[in-house]
């Protein structure tokens, strides 16, 4: 079986944040989270990085990240463009927000031919979470169904006490399959738990141990072309809807396969603690955890 190719989500614009936080340095060694996430990827066994990113962000994320990072792992880089639509479609008067993660990982059609995992550049995810991914993506393929994979989190483990997140809210078997999962845009801390808006006004609580998803995914080549499906549908029923804000989630897609009962989707467990970087006021949590981390010797002080 081919080796498994790691595709990283950074085309995100960073609003609530601020900046362009995917290149934000976490350390005193100018060492991103995206940098500890590539690190770990390759002890696991990854030896090629794709990374989905802005055309205008190309020359930042050669220069901060990628050429540091070319010199141990195959890199690639892929631009998630607005104007890149179906056939048929226009873009929007007024569009600038980018169509969401199904349309991004779509966006690696012609460079990913390979079983590959998917994170998003801003989140820590820790060792274990990519060698258990890894091996998954080494040891599984397609048979009658399409055979998926997706690292676990508790939700109490992912929210941040400086406002809300998005996180997709799972459900699973007892055999540790995913039954269903559901994208939700505005999770926060309420009282002792946790809960979700859909209108800002009316609040549903969610317990802290949920399962959830923070789009560690293991996928073979085949969900592309479901991708592919997908976004056609998604121009043509949403985004009439709401033109200027709506998005195509990969775990909503991934969830109507599973409706349809095309694909499975193991939930694999990892024994590290999650954290990222959604508010500016994350980041020092992220800085002395990083920090605590290296005095354990899980990093070395330079990655690079």
């Amino acid at each position: 079986m081919e080796k498994p190719t790691l595709v990283i989500l950074a085309a995100g614009m960073g609003s609530r944040y601020g900046g362009l936080k995917q290149i934000d340095p976490v350390d005193d060694q100018g060492n991103k989270i995206i940098d500890f996430s590539i690190y770990d990827a390759m002890r696991a066994g990854f030896k090629k990085v794709v990374f989905i990113i802005k055309r205008e962000n190309e020359q930042d994320f050669r220069t901060l990240v990628g050429d540091a990072v070319s010199k141990y792992m195959e890199v690639d880089y892929v631009f998630q463009d607005l104007q890149k639509v179906p056939e048929g479609f226009q873009i929007p008067e007024g569009r600038v927000k980018p169509w969401g993660t199904a349309h991004a990982i779509l966006c690696c059609k012609d460079v990913v031919k390979e079983p590959f995992a998917v994170i998003n550049s801003d989140d820590y995810y820790g060792q274990s979470a990519f060698k258990t991914l890894y091996d998954y993506l080494t040891t599984h393929q397609d048979d009658e169904k399409l055979r998926y994979a997706m690292v676990g989190y508790e939700l109490g483990n992912t929210l941040t006490d400086n406002g809300y997140v998005s996180r997709g809210c799972c459900v699973t078997d007892e055999n540790g399959y995913l039954v269903t999962i559901a994208e939700r845009t505005h999770i926060e801390k309420r009282g002792e738990g946790a809960a979700f808006t859909e209108d800002g006004e009316n609040y549903t609580d969610l317990p802290l141990d949920m399962l959830v998803s923070m789009n560690m995914w293991g996928f073979m080549p085949s969900i592309l072309d479901e991708l592919e499906s997908a976004v056609q549908s998604f121009f043509a029923t949403e985004v009439e809807k709401n033109p200027l804000k709506s998005e195509c989630f990969l775990p909503i897609e991934v969830d109507k396969l599973l409706k349809a009962d095309k694909a499975t989707v193991e939930v694999l467990s990892s024994k590290d603690k999650w954290f990222g970087v959604t508010y500016k006021e994350d980041k020092p949590f992220v800085v002395e955890s990083i920090k605590n981390l290296k005095k354990q010797g899980v990093y070395p002080e330079k990655l690079w």
